[in-house]
């Protein structure tokens, strides 16, 4: 599993995103998509305007924590007349289920979007099970 509900930490952020939003600053809030595709998980991250190199990601203890920054794009001098877009400091992070390998995760960065892969273990990987019969567990038994 990609995450552990965590009620109270979603309560945090989705209060903090109003908060900010309510004084008009944006807040720093990152947009995600999380979805398994076969033998992994994939997680993308709105980060427009984001320089690819201002992003950090890091895994500790199960937890996946991004960062990044965006800084203002305004000419010297420039009177302000709006200002919408957020700016400066991006964070989020998210509580890894087990059965994870966090070892291999990888990440791209392309027009704005920031997509983690984090494959299953093979341990937690699904697989088939041999079902035997009581003629064939006979047979296996006298071969001994």
């Amino acid at each position: 599993m990609l995450m552990r509900f965590d009620p109270f930490g979603e309560l945090d952020r989705l209060a903090g995103q109003v908060w900010n939003r309510g004084l008009g600053s944006g807040g720093s809030f990152m947009s995600m998509d999380a979805y398994r595709s076969g033998d992994h998980y994939v997680v993308h991250f709105d980060l427009p305007g984001v320089d690819p190199d201002s992003v950090d990601l890091t895994v500790e203890h199960n937890v996946l924590s991004i960062s990044a920054e965006r800084s203002g794009q305004r000419e010297e001098g420039a009177q302000v007349l709006f200002s919408e877009r957020p700016q400066g400091s991006f964070a989020r992070k998210l509580q890894l289920g087990e059965g994870l390998d966090t070892e291999h995760i990888d990440a791209s960065f392309d027009r704005g979007v920031l997509t983690v892969r984090i494959p299953v273990a093979e341990p937690a990987k699904p697989r088939k099970v041999q079902i035997t019969t009581g003629s064939t567990r006979e047979l296996a038994g006298s071969a001994t």
